[in-house]
């Protein structure tokens, strides 16, 4: 077995892998950039060595500064994680060269199928099922536009070394091929240095299922079942399960049996993913196989009791695998909820900046498990990809998991950065998706026009009410403790409030009973009991006997409270000050319709209009590259620049101006 390991990746998936290297007795190597000298990678290594600047080319992508930190550290092998290097054969092989072993597949067979144009030609030559498409590299727009005709809109436009929803988009029509076809490839040479692109046919109405294999040196492959991935916006997975909802058995044993084949095919070793599209007639097409480890493994570990990282580690050492595929079956369900630095409220902006509060759910052996690669007081980088976190629920069936999850994300605090979390809140609280029946058309069929707050369901707006006033009296009784006050002056505390939210004044009524107080709002009655303490983020106790948690926090005067997803602001008032609230000014905001203003931190990679120019509703104006993701701005409606404020090359906070209109 190994005794020193190097982790060539950042973030979570690095942490990830320590935590298994450590528990093996194995001593870890982080590699990181000149932005990450802080992060929790870091600080949670052996040893760590600074490989070059914040741009990924010039650190986590170097092949030569990887190597020459094995070297300088002694590493014997290296993990790669996923992204950056993980599936590019040159490393893999240069690796080798130098007597390093690599912690994946070997370098052929990453070359076989690690590259999406030959793994789609291999596996039709062993006769697996494949989408229709043009298999090969296409040299520019034009020709992006004719092969898409010949195939028939839709079609999907991938980077051949694409992954994680990068470099990838679907086209409806000539002009969607052709402006796609340049996203695709550009986003494809910043991330991966690869810039070839192919078109498939897009079939509409799919299921995304993935069959996770595992295979060793000794002959030996297996399945470890599936995931269901369908639940994806613009093609990112945003929640994963397994085992998966919609196959039964059969179909399992199909897949699963074709994806062992496929990968004994190109021999390979270490553990891997073939990733199919399903059928509304549960017929199945090979996609693509990815020879890493997936960001959603965890929830294969939770139902099958292994831990994929320590298989890869032993197979690589040489190890023959401890269990046949008889010895594998679904232990309850499990699933993950990937906990992105977003705004879902502003059309999913990337969010950077400093975490100020970063408070996870109490992890619980077999319930909750959270994968994370930061920490309170770190930063949300802008050169990287927009994960925070992953929050992983299991239980005994479906709905057990689902419960578990709203829980874990009501628990889930967060600030200093805006998250996904209301959305993921959102999602596992729709109808659709606790039926389990769902399409990775989900998204846009449920959410057309983007996500809005109205789109989180929420009916008990008295019990917001109820807790904003348990806080605030709370808040009160801490007061009116205070020693000294003048005998005949002290603060007597009424039991009427009025507590105002979403411009809506609901009247409760407050009473003490043991243990907390007694709510009237309306017809309802919340009897609340808990131990809750002013300081504290999340709100635990029970409501009318029924145990619940939120997040409560004082913000001025206001307290805003989270709950599945929701979140308000409460002013908790006496009825006096609610008579003199309404006669207060209302602030009229200011006009902002005369600018272009950054929506987000980012790199301005390039403004294509110029002073004084004429600009036609749904022409480009800008190119904002953020979390290596290119965002285009466009006109809204016919207008003429007054002038451009920010430059090409400049870095943008959110709401910097990069645009003036006449």
């Amino acid at each position: 077995m190994f005794k020193k390991i190097l982790i060539a990746n950042r973030g979570e998936i690095a942490c990830r892998v320590m935590k298994t290297a450590r528990r093996m007795g194995i001593a870890t190597v982080a590699v990181y950039s000149e932005a990450d000298s802080d992060s929790l990678h870091v600080l949670s290594a052996d040893e760590a060595v600074c490989i070059g600047p914040a741009a990924s080319k010039e650190s986590y992508l170097s092949i030569d500064k990887i190597i020459a930190a094995c070297k300088q550290t002694g590493a014997e092998a290296v993990h790669p994680g996923y992204g950056f290097l993980s599936e590019n054969q040159e490393f893999s092989k240069r690796l080798e060269e130098n007597g390093i072993t690599f912690i994946g597949p070997k370098h052929y067979s990453v070359a076989a199928m690690g590259d999406k144009i030959e793994s789609k030609k291999l596996a039709i030559e062993a006769k697996v099922n494949t989408i229709p498409g043009y298999n090969d590299a296409i040299a520019d727009a034009s020709q992006a536009v004719e092969i898409a005709k010949g195939i028939g809109y839709p079609v999907m436009i991938k980077a051949s070394a694409g992954g994680g929803g990068k470099g990838l988009r679907v086209a409806h029509n000539d002009a969607e091929a052709f402006e796609g076809f340049d996203s695709c490839r550009n986003e494809a040479r910043n991330s991966f240095g690869d810039d070839r692109v192919f078109i498939e046919k897009f079939v509409e109405g799919p299921h995304h299922i993935e069959i996770q294999i595992i295979a060793d040196s000794h002959g030996n492959t297996i399945y470890l079942l599936e995931r269901e991935c369908s639940i994806q916006r613009r093609h990112q997975k945003v929640i994963e399960e397994a085992p998966s909802p919609f196959i039964d058995d059969s179909v399992r044993k199909a897949m699963g049996e074709q994806a062992v084949a496929l990968a004994k095919a190109v021999k390979y070793q270490s553990a891997g993913t073939v990733e199919f599209v399903v059928g509304s007639d549960k017929s199945f097409y090979f996609l693509e196989m990815n020879t890493r480890l997936q960001v959603e493994h965890p929830v294969t570990e939770f139902i099958t009791g292994l831990d994929l990282v320590e298989l890869m580690i032993r197979v690589a050492a040489g190890e023959k695998l401890p269990f046949t595929q008889a010895d594998i079956k679904p232990k309850g369900w499990a699933i993950e909820c990937r906990i992105n630095a977003e705004d879902p409220f502003r059309g999913f902006l990337p969010s950077t900046g400093r975490l100020v509060k970063f408070q996870p759910p109490e992890a619980a052996d077999g319930k909750v498990r959270v994968d994370t690669g930061v920490y309170e007081g770190g930063e949300i980088s802008m050169h990287y990809d927009s994960m925070i976190a992953k929050l992983i629920c299991h239980g005994d069936n479906r709905l057990q998991a689902i419960e578990r999850m709203r829980d874990a994300l009501n628990a889930f605090f967060i600030r200093g950065v805006s998250s996904n979390i209301p959305f993921q809140a959102a999602l596992v609280q729709h109808p659709r998706f606790v039926s389990g029946i769902f399409t990775t058309a989900f998204i846009t069929d449920e959410y057309p026009n983007g996500f809005v707050a109205a789109d989180v369901p929420y009916d008990d707006i008295g019990l917001l009410a109820a807790v904003a006033a348990f806080a605030r009296r709370r808040y009160i009784d801490r007061a009116v403790k205070i020693s000294d006050q003048m005998p005949g002056h002290e603060r007597k505390v009424g039991r009427d409030w009025v507590v105002a939210i979403e411009g809506k004044h609901h009247k409760v009524t407050l009473d003490s009973i043991a243990g907390g107080y007694s709510a009237t709002c309306g017809e309802k009655r919340y009897d609340i009991v808990s131990d809750w303490l002013f300081r504290e983020l999340v709100f635990r106790g029970t409501c009318n006997g029924e145990p619940f948690c939120m997040q409560v926090e004082r913000d001025g005067l206001a307290y805003r409270i989270s709950h599945y997803g929701k979140q308000v602001k409460a002013i908790v008032m006496t009825p006096k000050a609610d008579l003199l609230l309404a006669r207060m000014p209302i602030k009229v905001p200011p006009d902002l319709s005369k600018f272009l203003l950054s929506p987000m931190p980012g790199l301005l990679r390039e403004v294509l209009v110029h002073d004084k120019q004429l600009v036609r509703a749904g022409e480009k104006l800008a190119v904002i590259e953020a979390m290596k993701m290119e965002n285009i701005l466009k006109a809204e409606k016919d207008c003429q620049v007054k002038r451009v404020v920010a430059e090409s090359g400049e870095s943008l906070s959110v709401d910097q101006v990069i645009i003036e209109f006449m």
